[in-house]
């Protein structure tokens, strides 16, 4: 599937719209999806401030984050960090089943279980 990631730098006015994609429809997610999506959401902004640079090593901490009803049906993933912020989406799946898969997620590459990093 392909989804929007609309990035605001810090002290810009304007966004600038990342195309990406996930191989996988958003009702079958699992924590690896959303790892990966995270992961891309991320990439995003530092495109958006480094477009020359090559993509770096992303972690997933340092970041807050929010499920958002986008449309009956479909949410969105709003992610701030100190360079910005980004939305991504729409996503269709239930809001409480993408907040509990983030939270998941986050907690996995928070304890330093293997795998849980994106290069």
């Amino acid at each position: 599937m392909q989804f929007d990631i609309e990035v605001v730098l810090r002290d810009e006015k304007d966004a600038a719209v990342q195309r990406a994609v996930h191989p996988r429809d958003p009702r079958d997610w699992t924590e690896e999806d959303v790892t990966e999506v995270l992961g891309q959401v991320l990439l995003a902004v530092n495109r958006v401030k480094n477009p020359e640079a090559e993509s770096p090593h992303v972690a997933l901490r340092g970041f807050s984050w929010i499920v958002e009803p986008f449309d009956k049906g479909r949410v969105v993933i709003a992610v701030e960090i100190p360079m910005g912020a980004a939305v991504a989406g729409p996503f269709a799946i239930e809001q409480h089943v993408l907040d509990r898969l983030i939270t998941s997620a986050l907690n996995r590459a928070n304890a330093g279980t293997p795998g849980t990093t994106i290069h």
